[in-house]
C-alpha cells in the first residue's frame, strides 16, 4: 500500500528554476556581498544540492555577474520608477536613499566597483548598469523640464552631479556608527536643488510631505 504522506519533489520548468537561483544570489550580493556567491551558498539558500546550480551556472563567475545585474536593475526600478509627477519622484527617489535596501546597494556598488579592477566582465556590466541608471534619471529631469518644474539646461550634466552626490553618501554605508549630520543626511537633495534649479527647501518639503504621509 503507497502511503499518501510520501514527499514528491515538484520539478520545475527550466526558466523557472533559472529565475529563482538568480533571485537568491542576488539577494546574498545585496546582504553579505559578491564574495558570498558560491553554488554552495546559493544551494543552501533554496534547499537544493549544489550540483543543481552548477547545471544552470557552471562557471560560479557567470552567477556572480548576473547576480550583480539582477540586483542593481531591481533597485534601479524601485528606487527611480517610471510614471509619475517628476517631483514627487525626485523626492521618493532621495527619501529611499537612506533606506537598509539603498544602504545594501550602495555597499554593492561599493563591493562591485572594487572586484571590477580585476574583472572586465563585472566591469563591462557596471558600465552599462551606471548608463541605463543615467537614462532612466535623465528621462525623469527632462519631464520635469517639460513640466516647468526643474530649471536645467543640461540635464544629463544635472544627472551626474546628482550621481556624483548618491555615490559620495553611499561611500559611508559601511560605517559601524550613524551619520546623522544633516550635511550628510541632506547632502543629495541639496545637489538635487541646486543642479535642478529648485528653490531653497522645495525638495525636502516634498520629502517631509511623503514622510508624513506614510506615518
Amino acid at each position: 500500500m503507497v502511503s499518501s504522506g510520501l514527499n514528491r519533489r515538484v520539478r520545475k520548468q527550466p526558466g523557472e528554476r533559472r529565475a529563482e537561483i538568480l533571485a537568491e544570489a542576488a539577494r546574498i550580493a545585496l546582504e553579505d556581498g559578491l564574495e558570498r556567491i558560491t553554488l554552495r551558498a546559493v544551494a543552501e539558500g533554496l534547499g537544493v544540492r549544489p550540483g543543481l546550480i552548477s547545471h544552470y551556472f557552471p562557471a560560479a563567475e557567470d552567477l556572480v555577474i548576473a547576480a550583480c545585474t539582477l540586483a542593481i536593475s531591481g533597485e534601479r526600478e524601485r528606487l527611480l520608477p517610471s510614471g509619475g509627477e517628476p517631483l514627487g519622484r525626485l523626492a521618493e527617489f532621495v527619501r529611499r536613499l537612506h533606506e537598509d535596501e539603498a544602504l545594501d546597494l550602495s555597499r554593492l556598488w561599493l563591493n562591485a566597483r572594487h572586484l571590477a579592477r580585476f574583472n572586465p566582465a563585472l566591469a563591462d556590466v557596471l558600465e552599462e548598469q551606471e548608463a541605463l541608471d543615467r537614462d532612466r534619471l535623465v528621462e525623469l529631469i527632462d519631464e520635469g523640464v517639460a513640466a516647468g518644474v526643474f530649471s536645467v539646461e543640461e540635464p544629463f550634466a544635472a544627472c551626474v552631479r546628482i550621481f556624483i552626490a548618491v555615490d559620495g553618501v553611499g561611500a559611508y554605508a559601511n560605517n559601524r556608527g550613524p551619520f546623522d549630520h544633516e550635511a550628510y543626511t541632506r547632502f543629495v537633495s541639496d545637489v538635487c536643488e541646486w543642479a535642478l534649479g529648485l528653490e531653497a527647501g522645495v525638495l525636502v518639503e516634498a520629502i517631509a510631505s511623503l514622510e508624513g504621509a506614510s506615518s
